[in-house]
């Protein structure tokens, strides 16, 4: 495709100084946008995304991935993983996600760096509108945008996340055996989370701001029956301490709501258990929702409400939300949309 080799003229754009000189970090060629066509396009690029990459390039279909903002997902801030198949030894969460593309691209996926703004799943092909302009026409897409955890925005998780503050028990739970953590929430995710560290910390404590938690029943029941478990009430985590050479969690720091009382607490990990959000923006008000935010889709199967639309990952997987099961859903949603691809080829040609 013919695009310009002209820059823009110094006394026409704002991106140049008064004088006329161009500044040389603006100084680039203008470029046109595309509109292209794919039989599949696959939104986000973490274990599902890539899964359904690499799945659908062998089915011969040509996908195109489209990354997004966060290349590799969740993964790429997560530091040892040890509960991935395949690996005898601890590897990292980037080290993972960079193979995962590697895999894809070496079978023939188209990989793209830029990120879908609006999804037109009015009629097929659908239409994907990028940050770049560009345009792309698929007749299936993919889903597979994924989840974000939710944090409490304070400096210390930016500082220790990885090293010590995580937001994933499952994940890494594991690396606390006989040592003590500390769970910050009160709904669900918060005592499922301090239930699950119970098989491998000495201790652990459950703080929450208010006096009672949100959290189903049986789940309080289950909690406050342990006798590893402490709740501490009525309380926020203002700070937490460590070293960092190396990076290590070493206490927190609580603030009494109540009567404004500060103490530490020595922990060696913390787990922010506030929720999750799954990363849905493009498809709400498009396809039918679970209550909970997530994406519904058809008993198993990751076909979504909209035909030829298919969610796999954390976008629609609200239980277990695990790199190993995001993959099998992205296996799942490659495989579907080859046969609905399939079908309506079918169709098209007995109708002619």
């Amino acid at each position: 495709m013919a695009r310009s080799n002209a820059y823009i003229a110094p006394a026409k754009c704002p991106l140049f100084d008064p004088g006329g000189s161009p500044v040389p970090r603006f100084a680039r060629l203008l470029e046109m946008s595309q509109t292209l066509h794919a039989k599949v396009v696959i939104i986000g690029s973490g274990p599902a995304g890539y899964t359904a990459a690499i799945y659908a390039a062998r089915a011969m279909l040509e996908p195109v991935l489209i990354q997004g903002y966060q290349a590799g997902g969740q993964l790429t801030i997560t530091t040892d993983v040890e509960n991935y198949p395949g690996f005898a030894d601890v590897i990292q969460g980037p080290w993972l996600m960079e193979q995962m593309q590697k895999q894809a691209a070496h079978v023939g996926t188209r990989i793209v760096t830029d990120h879908v703004n609006n999804l037109d799943t009015s009629a097929r092909p659908f239409r994907l509108s990028c940050d770049s302009g560009d345009v792309y026409l698929a007749d299936a897409v993919i889903l597979a945008t994924g989840a974000q955890a939710r944090w409490l925005g304070l400096p210390f998780e930016e500082k220790f996340k990885g090293y010590g503050v995580s937001a994933c028990a499952t994940c890494d739970g594991f690396f606390y055996r006989g040592k003590e953590v500390m769970v910050i929430g009160g709904g669900n995710t918060a005592v499922e989370e301090a239930l699950f560290l119970t098989n491998f910390a000495s201790k652990v404590t459950l703080v929450h701001r208010r006096d009672s938690l949100r959290a189903e029943r049986i789940l309080q029941d289950r909690l406050f029956k342990h006798p590893k478990i402490e709740v501490v009430w009525d309380s926020v985590v203002d700070d937490v301490l460590g070293s960092t050479d190396p990076h290590k969690v070493t206490g927190a720091v609580l603030r009494n709501l109540k009567t404004g009382a500060v103490s530490e607490r020595k922990v060696d990990g913390v787990f922010v258990a506030i929720g999750h959000s799954p990363s849905t923006e493009l498809v709400q008000g498009k396809v039918e929702m679970k209550p909970n935010g997530y994406v519904k889709t058809a008993p198993f199967s990751t076909a979504t409400s909209v035909p030829g639309l298919f969610a796999a990952g954390d976008v629609t997987d609200d239980i277990y939300r695990q790199a190993v099961t995001a993959a099998g859903m992205g296996c799942m949603a490659a495989l579907e949309a080859e046969r609905f691809l399939a079908a309506h080829e079918g169709l098209r040609a007995a109708a002619e």
